[in-house]
């Protein structure tokens, strides 16, 4: 089974980056005894629909803007995503829903499990999370793990572990190599 974990959102915007740290926190603390692509997918939006036609299972990390307390976590298929209507609130929320619409009319689409957390701040221009999305992530990393699980995709965790202290501490500070542009 061909399995695709995307982060999606942009760190840029305080906790809107929880799906990409998620994703590099995964991709640095666990091997995958399956065929697993973890994916930086930012803010793609439609640059991601080969992923839903292509793959078998795909599940998205991301902010999940409805009205509970923050740092509630949710594990959505896609068909309840699709039903909470007001849920798209920022413009890569949208683009994911139109692109489920749309690939849910398609011959082949991929079994798609949203794993969402309702953020604090998505709105302050500054790179990391706040303090209570910190305090939710190992939580966030379980549910995303319990349904790897779940989806019968075998993995193991890492001897070394990166902590996401590391994980941020690399986006908040990029080495100039990372800056060049070719």
């Amino acid at each position: 089974m061909r399995t695709a974990i995307i982060g999606a959102g942009t760190i840029i915007f305080q906790d809107e980056g929880i799906g990409v740290y998620a994703s590099k926190y995964i991709e640095q603390n666990y091997t995958f005894e399956d065929d697993v692509t973890l994916v930086d997918g930012g803010v793609l939006g439609f640059g991601l629909m080969p992923y839903y036609q292509e793959y078998d299972k795909v599940i998205i990390l991301d902010t999940l803007t409805i009205e509970d307390s923050v740092g509630s976590i949710y594990n959505l298929p896609s068909e309840e995503l699709l039903g909470l209507g007001s849920y798209k609130q920022t413009a890569h929320e949208v683009e994911i829903v139109e692109m489920l619409e749309i690939c849910s009319l398609l011959e082949k689409m991929a079994d798609v499990n949203i794993i969402g957390i309702v953020p604090k701040d998505i709105l302050t221009v500054g790179v990391g999370l706040t303090d209570e999305l910190k305090a939710q992530f190992d939580a966030f990393i379980t549910v995303t793990m319990d349904e790897v699980k779940n989806s019968g995709i075998a993995y193991k965790k890492n001897e070394t572990h990166v902590p996401l202290e590391v994980i941020l501490e690399k986006y908040a500070n990029p080495s100039a190599e990372a800056m060049v542009v070719n």
